[in-house]
């Protein structure tokens, strides 16, 4: 075991390489730059485009800036402060450590990325095994209708409605300031659970699909029969010997669907004033913000890699067959 999470550590590292090299080429080919956006604001119009363009170490190539930024070339100043030694650099419109930015954003990200996981499976998994349990009942029908629609409903779409709708109808709106967890717990979980449902919509919609597709497939194996044919009850044979062989395609679902949770944090954080990563990010991208861009997407692929590794040792504990040598 101890083997296995040091290789798939290691394998950070070039991964962390490849993806940061990636998004160093992409920015460089995305129309605009700093340098018009930061003369376009000054108020002078007198920012010479060269001088701007060193100050911030434009003028180097793209290679060179890409060695500076993570730490195998020095820096302008003839240090060596990058990457690889904990340092994300400078956000060139905020004029502070993305370290910092990173630290005060990816709470939230994270509470919201939790509070829609867990919503999404109290919902989904339930409903899953329900339908598999009567299946072509009337509650099959209905389940597989409702799982249809949330695979349907885009959350942009749900964010936006139910931020327009209720202000028209009711005169409501959901709180866009932040509440902080330590001074108002219950504000702080009002103004969180509408984004986290809207965000873990899709999500619900796809995990009951395959809650009851697994649970037919594990309910049909003879084992499972065996346990009916004892006099097992209902709960005893679904919840001891079915629902644990069913959830380990199910954890590996929910394992593949973090990346589209961490790509949905940038829609919803936006559309409900969110101060989280996602936020922070989308209004990187648009300020043409290197080293802030390069920082959170950083940020991330770590992120996405220790997930990864949790969602895999998790079918150890599933399946005692499964074993890391």
């Amino acid at each position: 075991m101890r083997s296995y999470i040091i290789r798939r550590l290691l394998i950070l590292v070039p991964t962390l390489f490849l993806l940061t090299f990636l998004i160093f080429i992409m920015v460089s080919f995305v129309p605009g730059d700093i340098v018009d956006a930061m003369q376009a604001r000054s108020s002078e119009m007198t920012m010479d485009r060269a001088a701007i363009e060193k100050a911030l170490g434009l003028d180097a190539s793209l290679l060179v800036q890409y060695g500076r930024w993570i730490g195998v070339l020095p820096q302008m100043d003839g240090e060596i402060n990058g990457l690889f030694q904990g340092n994300l650099g400078v956000s060139w419109w905020r004029k502070t450590s993305v370290l910092k930015l990173v630290g005060l954003s990816w709470p939230v990200t994270l509470e919201l990325g939790l509070m829609a996981l867990v919503i999404a499976n109290l919902i989904s998994l339930p409903i899953g095994v329900y339908s598999a349990l009567r299946q072509d009942k009337v509650g099959d029908y209905v389940a597989r209708s409702y799982a249809i629609l949330c695979i349907s409903a885009p959350a942009f779409w749900v964010g936006t409605m139910v931020i327009v709708y209720p202000s028209i109808w009711w005169g409501y709106m959901p709180p866009i300031m932040l509440t902080k967890f330590t001074q108002d717990p219950m504000g702080n979980l009002r103004m969180f659970v509408v984004p986290a449902v809207v965000l873990g919509i899709s999500m619900q919609g796809a995990n009951m699909r395959l809650t009851r597709t697994m649970m037919l497939e594990v309910l049909r194996q003879d084992y499972v029969r065996t346990a009916w044919s004892k006099g097992l009850k209902e709960n005893v044979v679904v919840f001891r010997h079915a629902l644990k062989n069913a959830f380990i395609p199910i954890v590996s679902s929910i394992g593949l669907q973090v990346p589209v949770l961490i790509g949905g944090t940038v829609i919803i954080e936006n559309i409900f004033g969110l101060p989280g990563m996602g936020r922070l990010t989308f209004n990187a991208i648009l300020q043409r913000d290197q080293p802030l861009i390069f920082g959170t997407v950083t940020f991330f692929a770590i992120a996405l890699v220790l997930i990864n590794l949790v969602v895999d040792l998790t079918y150890g504990f599933l399946d005692p067959r499964i074993r890391y040598q």
